[in-house]
């Protein structure tokens, strides 16, 4: 399976750095709404047959272009939602987004057993993703699109591909509508194939002066 994990678009809380991971969560900016226009023309020929978001808003109006363009109906995965924020949930102070971060890292480090403060821990996060990705399978799918969130892409997609260090998405930026493609399956493993940071509609989608502390390097 080629299996596309899409970062959806911009957000308020991306704009002002706020960490946000209650459901359904905002919607999209104005520039969030425009980089998911733009997906459709970007992703034309990827051979895309079916496609997934999570629980929150922003995931579902990003796809929504995606899914006209294609003739599907996304399906709803709750596993695939942000890694919650727990005591840190609509803050931006430093702290918060360093415990956050941190957190965050040391799942990627192997230390899974670390409980995000008021909320999941990394072995918790890894296994509600884990099973949202084998529905996904199990749909018999050659080529899926998963419209995901920036801290649960990098550090899924960077501990289940074969090819990469555990810690490969801390060193990465991945902006908003950027694309982490894998290849392979669960029981055999996966590959990165790609790992587009940038978002797909080009430079001119880019806002360089967001705080975004989950699409930015760890």
């Amino acid at each position: 399976m080629r299996l596309l994990l899409i970062r959806h678009g911009q957000t308020p809380a991306n704009v002002h750095g706020v960490l946000d991971a209650a459901v359904p969560g905002p919607g999209l900016t104005d520039l969030g709404q425009q980089q998911a226009d733009a997906l459709p023309a970007a992703l034309a020929d990827r051979g895309i047959e079916r496609l997934f978001v999570s629980t929150m808003v922003r995931t579902q109006i990003t796809a929504a272009p995606l899914a006209a363009a294609l003739g599907l109906e996304p399906v709803v995965l709750p596993g695939l939602r942000e890694i919650e924020a727990g005591e840190t949930q609509g803050k931006s102070d430093k702290v918060s987004v360093q415990l956050y971060i941190s957190t965050v890292h040391g799942w990627s480090a192997g230390d899974r057993s670390t409980r995000m403060p008021g909320a999941e821990s990394g072995e918790e996060f890894f296994a509600r993703y884990d099973d949202a990705i084998r529905q996904v399978e199990a749909t018999g799918a050659a080529v899926a699109a998963v419209v995901s969130h920036g801290a649960a892409i990098r550090t899924w997609a960077s501990a289940a591909a074969e090819n990469t260090p555990d810690h490969f998405g801390t060193k990465r930026n991945l902006e908003n509508t950027g694309i982490v493609e894998l290849e392979g399956s669960s029981a055999d493993g996966w590959r990165l194939v790609d790992w587009e940071g940038e978002p797909v509609g080009g430079e001119q989608l880019v806002d360089r002066t967001a705080q975004d502390p989950t699409g930015e390097r760890f």
